[in-house]
């Protein structure tokens, strides 16, 4: 057998399905035992009215017949009943014993969907603070700081846009000196962010603050008018006399990452199944709970209308919850790091549930319910017949 067809047979989701197709059987056989067991009481309603009708020997026959009819359904509601109670646990059990396996399974796979997600984004990310500790040590960007010539500037500029054709995860590359004014930029043509002051952005201040070349700033996601407000991470490394990872500060390295290129596209590959997708929401969420990305294209605006202490700083990878009032299963997973970096961040995938399954407790009652509707009518039935 393909080992596809196995894993379907098998499989939790597949084995509460066949619980509850047979729950649903089993219920249906009784409700058509009990509609018929209606009719015959009816019929043994009627047998004692025109048994009362006739009179004599033709009615007591009519009784006989009525009372048999009557005993007939009496013993035929005790078997149905005796079928439901002995069943109907057992089936209710293997059926929510179905369920929370097939949600468990389905938590962890998600869980594991989110925690690839976050992964990726701690490994490339990695990847760009090596980038500006290493580019903050070209000879270009050190002799450009150390004359402030115009001449060395251009080629700093000449030299960054070098760096960009090759890496184009970036959006831009800025030199700005001590002061936080720009003074060279990879993509003059593109952005005009020369002459800008950025003393007072985090990635800058960052920068400022450290004490060696193997230090470096950041800023969080956010838009930069330095790129025409498209969203950004900002990476920066301040550049130092002669290149030297403790040489004097001459200025600072700004490398503008294009976060949604690798975020967006990472939540949107999540491989989820088509009908999966049409109920789920996949998101990466800063560790205060602002969307950094989101399938729902709500980064940076809004929130994913959960209570965030449970979700992020839980110990638990998944867990049912209600979201946008419907159950939900929502599964997270916290940026496991990568070498000597980890963004703290979290992935979360959100999947609506399909339908509200109902509890054991629940599907007791209703049968109850409806069993002492039953009862009510016979009852009613066999006084009215009994005065007849």
């Amino acid at each position: 057998m393909p080992i596809k067809e196995v894993e379907k047979e098998y499989s939790y989701e597949h084995i509460s399905g066949l619980s509850r197709d047979l729950n649903r059987s089993i219920k249906d056989a009784l409700e058509h035992i009990t509609s018929v067991n209606k009719q015959t009481r009816m019929l043994s309603f009627n047998a004692q009215i025109e048994a009362a009708r006739a009179g004599g020997s033709a009615g007591a026959a009519f009784a006989v017949v009525a009372q048999a009819i009557q005993d007939l359904s009496d013993r035929t509601s005790g078997v149905t009943r005796q079928l439901r109670e002995k069943t109907q646990g057992t089936i209710d059990e293997v059926s929510h014993l179905a369920d929370v396996m097939a949600d468990r399974m389905q938590g962890t796979r998600l869980a594991d969907l989110a925690l690839n997600n976050i992964d990726l984004i701690d490994r490339n990310l990695y990847e760009r603070t090596c980038d500006v500790r290493w580019w903050a040590t070209d000879s270009s960007l050190v002799d450009a700081l150390s004359s402030m010539e115009r001449k060395d500037l251009a080629f700093a500029s000449k030299r960054l846009g070098v760096i960009l054709s090759a890496y184009t995860v970036y959006y831009d590359l800025v030199l700005t000196d001590l002061e936080g004014r720009v003074v060279a930029n990879g993509r003059p043509g593109q952005y005009h962010s020369v002459g800008r002051d950025v003393s007072k952005s985090e990635w800058f201040q960052t920068a400022r603050k450290t004490s060696n070349g193997d230090e470096y700033g950041f800023e969080g996601c956010h838009p930069s008018d330095l790129v025409n407000g498209n969203r950004v991470l900002a990476y920066s490394c301040v550049v130092r006399e002669g290149g030297d990872q403790n040489g004097r500060p001459l200025g600072v390295l700004g490398i503008l990452f294009n976060w949604d290129e690798l975020a967006q596209v990472i939540v949107e590959a999540t491989p989820l199944p088509k009908e999966e997708w049409q109920r789920s929401r996949v998101c990466i969420v800063s560790e205060e709970g602002k969307i950094l990305a989101d399938t729902d294209g709500e980064q940076l605006r809004g929130d994913l209308g959960l209570d965030l202490d449970d979700i992020l700083r839980s110990g638990i990878t998944y867990s049912e919850m209600n979201y946008r009032g419907k159950p939900a299963l929502v599964a997270r997973a916290s940026a496991p790091g990568y070498e000597t970096y980890s963004t703290g961040w979290y992935s979360v995938i959100i999947q609506e549930r399909i339908g509200k399954k109902e509890t054991a407790d629940e599907k007791r009652e209703k049968a109850k319910a409806e069993e002492d509707q039953c009862e009510v009518l016979f009852g009613s039935l066999d006084a009215l017949g009994s005065r007849l």
